[in-house]
């Protein structure tokens, strides 16, 4: 993605915060949710489902976009895919941005793409967390009930004065970005709830280590479905 390219997403997110109100933007949430990762100094996040775009593979991008927008075409898929491993170089530049995400198991459960790109997935995600900025945690299926439940949420972190954080909960209508100070205390909380719940990094890349060999979705426990 070239630089006029980045500076203008920068742009409309800055534009659109203004106006303190996101919703009537929802044509534009993509390309202002971009704008504001490539603004920001550090993210916070906390996910259920799916590996974070960060951490993606294209293969599992791929499979990932296929099955859940429906009406895209090959075209569209493409051009998703192709931002989202552009956004990765946001965690190699020579002043990457500082990276703290909490996985719950279940992301590491389901074989996006099937066994062979799932298992290429789980290798990156071990690849990455081993950059000096990142930061990966497992939240495990023993821990039980815990603070994050009620959904999957990022918290984009400025550093220029007067830029405010924020709090992006993605959904099928594009998503929700929420810039109050009780709301972003409360996603803080949360998210130190779940870190302090979750596997220290050195635990979690051992346990996703043990996962590339003995996958979940192998497990003979399983009760319908196969790879």
């Amino acid at each position: 993605m070239g630089e006029s390219i980045k500076a203008e997403l920068v742009q409309i997110a800055r534009e659109a915060r203004q106006k303190g109100w996101w919703h009537p933007y929802s044509t534009v949430l993509t390309g202002a949710y971009v704008g504001l990762e490539t603004a920001a100094r550090s993210i916070v996040a906390y996910e259920q489902h799916v590996v974070p775009g960060l951490l993606q593979s294209e293969e599992y991008a791929i499979a990932l976009i296929r099955g859940a927008r429906l009406d895209d075409t090959e075209q569209e898929i493409e051009q998703r895919v192709r931002v989202r491993m552009q956004r990765q170089a946001l965690l190699i530049l020579d002043d990457p941005i500082d990276l703290r995400v909490v996985l719950d198991e279940a992301v590491l459960s389901r074989p996006v793409g099937g066994d062979a790109v799932m298992r290429d997935q789980l290798a990156k995600l071990i690849e990455t967390a081993r950059l000096p900025n990142v930061a990966l945690q497992i939240l495990p299926f023993a821990a039980g009930a815990h603070a994050g439940m009620d959904g999957s949420f990022v918290i984009l972190e400025f550093e220029e004065e007067g830029d405010a954080d924020v709090v992006f909960i993605d959904n099928a209508t594009g998503g929700l970005f929420l810039e109050k100070s009780e709301e972003l205390g409360k996603y803080t909380t949360i998210f130190d709830s779940v870190r302090a719940t979750a596997l220290p990094p050195e635990e979690s890349i051992e346990m996703i280590e043990m996962l590339v060999e003995e996958p979940l979705w192998k497990s003979k426990r399983r009760v319908s479905g196969s790879i």
